[in-house]
């Protein structure tokens, strides 16, 4: 796994992931060109989560069994086509249907992300991973700010040509950098995706780390369709650009959070989790101050972004030290849960501004932050099963703790 390699998966990552989030600040826009109201187009956001988690369950796993040589090039041709459907879209409905499209099709990070882990010696997997899911994790970010500034000049549809543009082009790069790996294993497609439930319910360690972050994951993505109802309207009545402009706070939580890789290799993979935690009921808590404080706003964002991208990266490195043989399965259970909390967060920012704006989501925040927190507290011990940066399989047990 050499460096440009490396590079090379965080930004065809980054750019897959991305075109999860072209919607989200530009809910407002979309809602007035297509005659809806804000809260009927966030479903937007819950569509393209929900059909993510879909391509998560039935896509992901296939790498552990296909040539991945092959399959990226694949789903990103399969998303630049549903992207070019979403520009195309004339009625919400219809872009409702084609952004749960764009959600199943672009999981080429999340096949990446594996290979990535296969790639790596076991000294320095988590620093891979965590680069590689930096990489998605800054695409999130950046994704909101350039579609605010190329929707404000040339409008929404815009930005998702240009998204199919470009994954088309990230195919034929892929397609040439990736080298051919042999299937790990060979299953009927029936069995692959059962042995995904197996895989969890052989390991302790993983549902409570599948459970964490999908918490994580529903904050992250309550916090930020929230935030898009909250800075377009009154006092701030910020046109999309700016909107976007406010993600570039969150760049600078992922690039701290990179570090978090490098944490996992040094076996302090628990308590960094933990004290992310801390912070993310820290996060929600200013956030509450942000009603009418756009400086409470910008502090909430850094605050959270550092806490839930690194929660994200230890968590993800934790998983992948289970089973060599099976990272495509972990993680297609690891995504899943965290993109089944992310369309629950999103539905919940929606339901939770209806009925008590901002300091509605900002006190449900706070209230899941604590209890995610007694849960880490009182799981953790559980957990050393996957806490090391070495790679560990399904029989044998470094620490002897329980399995099921």
């Amino acid at each position: 796994m050499t460096n440009r390699l490396t590079w090379l998966f965080a930004v065809a990552g980054g750019t897959a992931v991305g075109n999860l989030y072209w919607a989200q600040p530009l809910l407002e826009f979309i809602a007035r060109d297509l005659h809806s109201s804000p809260g009927t187009a966030g479903w937007l956001v819950t569509a393209t989560q929900i059909g993510y988690a879909v391509g998560i369950l039935l896509v992901v796993p296939l790498g552990d069994v296909l040539d991945r040589r092959r399959l990226v090039p694949v789903m990103m041709v399969c998303a630049a086509a549903a992207l070019t459907a979403c520009a195309l879209a004339p009625s919400l409905g219809t872009l409702l249907v084609a952004i749960a499209a764009v959600g199943v099709t672009t999981v080429s990070g999340q096949i990446l992300t594996p290979l990535a882990g296969d790639l790596a010696d076991d000294t320095n997997r988590g620093r891979v991973v965590g680069t590689v899911v930096s990489g998605l994790l800054i695409g999130i970010l950046v994704s909101r700010t350039i579609s605010g500034f190329v929707a404000d000049v040339a409008g929404w549809r815009t930005i998702f040509a240009a998204a199919a543009v470009v994954a088309l082009v990230l195919a034929g790069v892929l397609h040439r950098s990736i080298p051919t790996l042999p299937p790990k294993e060979r299953l009927r497609y029936p069995a692959l995706i059962a042995s995904v439930g197996t895989a969890v319910a052989r390991e302790r360690a993983v549902r409570w780390t599948l459970l964490l972050g999908a918490i994580g994951f529903a904050l992250f993505t309550m916090f930020w369709t929230a935030l898009t109802f909250l800075l377009s309207a009154p006092p701030f009545g910020y046109p999309v650009s700016v909107i976007g402009l406010f993600g570039l706070v969150g760049l600078a939580g992922a690039l701290a959070a990179q570090r978090a890789g490098r944490l996992h290799d040094r076996g302090w993979s628990l308590p960094a989790t933990g004290v992310a935690w801390v912070l993310t009921l820290v996060a929600f808590v200013v956030a509450g101050f942000g009603g009418h404080s756009v400086v409470a706003v910008l502090v909430a964002i850094l605050v959270l972004d550092v806490s839930v991208q690194g929660m994200l990266i230890l968590n993800q490195a934790r998983v992948f030290s289970v089973s060599a043989s099976a990272r495509s399965r972990l993680n297609t259970a690891f995504v899943t849960s965290n993109f089944v909390g992310g369309a629950v967060g999103s539905a919940g920012a929606s339901v939770l501004w209806s009925t008590g704006g901002w300091a509605a989501v900002s006190t449900a925040g706070t209230v899941l932050s604590g209890v995610a927190l007694v849960i880490w507290l009182f799981g953790r011990r559980g957990a050393l099963v996957v806490s090391g940066g070495t790679d560990t399989t399904p029989q044998a047990s470094p620490t002897g703790s329980p399995r099921g």
